[in-house]
């Protein structure tokens, strides 16, 4: 759940979101935020809301507001209003970053919606032209429709596209994990980027992890681990992106092979919004051949494993956040 304050950085649609209220805070009657820089790609296109109107009003910079036919240009101070279920998209206008206030009315689920799009941006799920992969597509088609659709193909076609691509990716698991943890971001980060520590407080998921050193991009490590279904699977990561304490991305291989993403934020009030993304292929004969009969048993392993994540990564933090210093690097 995100609160007030928080930061969600999506570089390659070219703007940050700045949430100042939320569904939570306000009753479930709405959520403002501010979209800063210049918005590209998959947030420039033409969409529907069937549910939810928006407001819009520039701060900074220029917006070009296109509803149906109609396109109005917002200066600083100037506002409009998008009803519900109304063809519309926003693009910037002028020079240089612009910043737009936009309130959506309900709430709904439009935080979790921001929240994926900068998950899907750190897992580098978009594509440079700022549109999403098809995998990353296809989940927020099924899990988002709700919230807003894009204006071409008709909703039910989209869908049915959607369903396609999974399909086709049958072999493919894309899981997308957030949770709050009440601990300091540093010590929450120093927890998940060293993978050598997933034994002590991932259990009885991790059972044996080691590393060649320390946490770094291009490091590697080692990990042995199971969930609640009868197999164990070993895997090699090298980090690939590592930026404290904020994300650390690592590509997978052996039994599973993909990509974890973990992505870290202040929560307001204190502790950490964490994220995973994690999407891997089974490469274990055995696991290709039962994926498209399993899958949702795979799913509830997955969440399984999870809940152990979020039962263990609290305490551990809390505990490397009271240690000294000296006693935490040894």
């Amino acid at each position: 759940m995100l609160k007030p304050g928080a930061v969600l950085k999506m570089p390659t649609l070219g703007v940050r979101v700045e949430i100042r209220r939320t569904g939570a805070e306000t009753g479930g009657e709405l959520v403002e935020f501010d979209v800063v820089g210049r918005a590209r790609g998959f947030l420039a296109q033409p969409h529907v809301h069937p549910g939810q109107s928006e407001r819009h009003e520039v701060i900074e910079g220029g917006m070009r507001l296109v509803v149906g036919r109609r396109s109005t240009l917002l200066r600083p101070g100037e506002t409009a209003e998008v009803p519900p279920g109304v063809r519309h998209r926003q693009l910037p206008a002028g020079d240089g970053p612009g910043r737009v206030r936009v309130q959506v009315r309900p709430a709904g689920r439009s935080e979790a919606f921001l929240a994926r799009l900068a998950t899907i941006d750190a897992a580098g799920a978009f594509a440079r032209s700022g549109y999403p992969r098809p995998l990353a597509a296809a989940g927020l088609v099924l899990d988002f429709g709700d919230v807003g659709h894009a204006a071409f193909p008709p909703p039910a076609v989209q869908r049915a596209l959607a369903g396609a691509v999974m399909w086709t990716s049958s072999r493919e698991y894309a899981f997308l994990d957030e949770w709050h943890v009440a601990a300091p971001r540093e010590a929450v980060f120093a927890a998940l980027a060293d993978a050598r520590s997933y034994p002590l407080w991932w259990r009885p998921v991790y059972i044996e992890a080691d590393a060649d050193g320390e946490p770094a991009v291009g490091a590697v490590s080692r990990q042995h681990f199971k969930g609640r279904l009868p197999y164990h699977l070993r895997t090699r990561t090298r980090i690939t992106r590592f930026e404290p304490p904020r994300a650390i991305t690592a590509e997978v291989e052996g039994d599973l092979r993909g990509r974890g993403a973990w992505t870290l934020a202040e929560a307001l009030g204190g502790g950490t919004h964490v994220s995973f993304q994690w999407t891997v292929n089974a490469d274990r004969p055995l696991l290709r051949m039962l994926t498209p009969l399993l899958r949702p048993a795979f799913r509830w392993n997955h969440e399984w494993a999870i809940a152990r994540a979020m039962e263990g990564l609290e305490p551990y933090a809390r505990r490397l956040a009271s240690e000294p210093p000296a006693q935490r690097a040894a």
